[in-house]
């Protein structure tokens, strides 16, 4: 028989919730998400498995709980291109380019450029003025550009996973999810070392 108690883990897609909303109101808590960001690489590292992804990941549950049991989605197959390695590795790519463009923007303010860009974009290219998000002076020009770039990165993954949850089945995301690539390439290569 199947032991269907609830564990603390099963509520983190709550947090998922929470950090949108605070981000929607405060730019700054954009920072909350390099907590989804390292956890699951670290785990990875240490433990050579993708416990996170499986028992951790508060997006994946958000999108089987709207998905899944509240009906949201189709709940077709996920394509095989989704999960296809010149998919997951291209978009893994394209991922890390954005975020190294997002690091390269915030070293930028860093080392003194006065062009704080106060915008969430949507998609790398639409750009959402929010600006009752930040008050200047909050915190060092770098810390916040950090933070418009990380938290419309973040909005972007969460937009497409809900795209991706409404056509196909609830957690089709998991198929391409950078994190998810990342985490398995690190357990892969971890296993060989191993042997």
């Amino acid at each position: 028989m199947a032991n269907n108690k609830k564990r603390w883990y099963d509520y983190l897609w709550i947090w998922s919730i929470i950090y949108f909303s605070l981000g929607f109101f405060n730019i700054l808590f954009a920072w909350l998400g390099m907590v989804d960001f390292l956890l699951p690489l670290l785990i990875a590292l240490i433990g050579g498995n993708k416990w996170f992804c499986n028992n951790l990941c508060g997006r994946g549950q958000l999108f089987s709980l709207l998905g899944g049991k509240l009906g949201f989605s189709l709940k077709r197959p996920t394509p095989k291109w989704m999960s296809s390695k010149w998919f997951r590795y291209g978009f893994l790519v394209f991922f890390l380019a954005m975020f190294g463009n997002m690091v390269f923007q915030t070293y930028l303010i860093f080392a003194g450029a006065d062009s704080l860009r106060e915008v969430i974009k949507l998609f790398w290219t639409i750009k959402v003025p929010w600006g009752w998000t930040y008050t200047a002076g909050l915190a060092p020009g770098w810390v916040a550009q950090f933070s418009f770039g990380f938290y419309s990165l973040m909005l972007t993954s969460l937009l497409l996973g809900l795209l991706a949850m409404v056509f196909f089945r609830p957690r089709s995301w998991c198929a391409f999810c950078p994190m998810g690539t990342m985490t398995q390439g690190i357990c892969k290569l971890k296993n060989k070392v191993r042997k």
